[in-house]
């Protein structure tokens, strides 16, 4: 007989994700008010997307990283510098076709992550000491290809980067209805493409978490209630369709969105219905136990510094398309922010805690900040104090939960 949880035991299991969720929204809603909704505005919105996906992507990496162990890669942002100049290399300088110069620079990440996952795995050199001598050798690296210029990209990164999904079925709606949404001016329109998408991955977000209900049910697995089953489902229902109809009303949905969705629901999928990511997980717990249980420690290991470079080419490829150009600046910093996004989204300093929706989150809290303290006039030097602030704590509140 299956048994249904309490409230109570339901945020017991869940205190991570909850209070995450309670954080994000509690930030949106200070910044809402904070900036006259200035900050909640469709524009602001989309611009939130696509100034933080890279960021993301690179979490979307971090997150295996620290999952296997507590192990960071400081090298990411060096990577995708050299990447970015590769890239120019290929596809202005040598004059090869953008979409060949675009693999090829996924290769030359995936080669640079696995020279450290090879360094870390089999040579045994500490991680911290190959990702640094990685970010010192790509920035290096990326300075001499480029000799210090930045050079225009060409049109299938902009593409990928900074352009939005094409509306197949364009809707124009009243005057009034559009300036709800801040349009003031302009003709009134939505990106009624942009609407549909959101429906239909609603629709299926839902239809997919009754049919994991059932399941569990059948299995006679602890199940929450009905009741709480429903509102959560009825919430993710109407915040799917409340952000892509912010998105309709601006210039529809970034194509680095539907990358960035496509790379976490493969992520997702690995790390908890696959068996490599059940080895990273407990790879992260208990490294000699997992050892000992006949995992290959060493495989994992390297295979988590080889995907990181291919994200981090990714997140390259969609740098160069925001920045319309490759720049020998790119990259600077953002292994730091990416790892903030994990350790701000729930993911343990120990390693074996932590999820890719919860990275994402992290670094959707450190896109808010940033963009509303940027929208309210505070300064760099503030906003660098509050991020670090807000790190700390998310840190605190893990070491203060985590189950002895």
């Amino acid at each position: 007989m299956y048994r249904t949880e309490s409230f109570k035991e339901q945020i017991k299991h869940n205190i991570r994700q909850y209070a995450l969720l309670v954080a994000l929204i509690t930030i949106i809603i200070f910044f809402g008010i904070s900036t006259g909704g200035l900050s909640l505005s469709p524009d602001n919105i989309s611009n939130l997307i696509g100034q933080n996906a890279y960021i993301l992507i690179l979490a979307t990496g971090m997150i295996l990283c620290i999952l296997s162990g507590g192990n960071i890669d400081l090298s990411v942002g060096s990577i995708l510098a050299f990447v970015s100049a590769s890239s120019a290399l290929f596809s202005v300088r040598m004059g090869i076709p953008p979409l060949i110069a675009i693999v090829l620079g996924l290769i030359m990440g995936l080669i640079a992550g696995s020279w450290h996952g090879y360094l870390i795995a089999y040579i045994r050199i500490p991680m911290f000491i190959a990702t640094l001598a990685g970010m010192l050798i790509f920035r290096g690296l990326n300075n001499i290809i480029l000799s210090g210029e930045t050079i225009g990209s060409p049109n299938l990164y902009i593409m990928i980067g900074s352009n939005s999904l094409p509306d197949f079925i364009p809707v124009h709606i009243p005057n009034f209805i559009n300036a709800l949404f801040g349009n003031t001016g302009g003709e009134p329109y939505l990106h009624f493409t942009t609407i549909l998408i959101g429906l239909i991955a609603s629709f299926v977000l839902v239809l997919g978490m009754f049919l994991t209900r059932r399941n569990k049910r059948k299995y006679n697995f602890a199940i929450e209630a009905l009741w709480f089953f429903a509102v959560k489902a009825f919430i993710l229902f109407l915040v799917i369709n409340v952000f892509t109809l912010w998105l309709a009303a601006a210039n529809g949905m970034p194509n680095v969105f539907i990358l960035l969705i496509i790379l976490v629901l493969i992520y997702s999928f690995l790390t908890t219905k696959t068996v490599l990511g059940r080895h990273i997980y407990a790879m992260g717990g208990n490294e000699k136990a997992a050892a000992l249980s006949g995992i290959k420690t060493k495989r994992v290991l390297f295979f988590v510094y080889a995907n990181m470079g291919l994200m981090s080419a990714v997140a390259a490829i969609a740098f160069a398309g925001r920045l319309n150009s490759f720049s020998p600046l790119a990259g600077q910093g953002f292994e730091l922010d990416a790892i903030a996004a994990c350790f701000i989204g729930g993911a343990s300093a120990r390693g074996g805690v932590g999820t890719v929706i919860g990275a994402i989150i992290g670094g959707l809290i450190m896109g808010i900040l940033n963009q509303g303290m940027g929208i309210m006039g505070i300064g760099i030097f503030v906003q660098a104090v509050v991020k670090g602030l807000v790190l700390l704590g998310a840190v605190a509140f893990d070491v203060l939960t985590k189950n002895e």
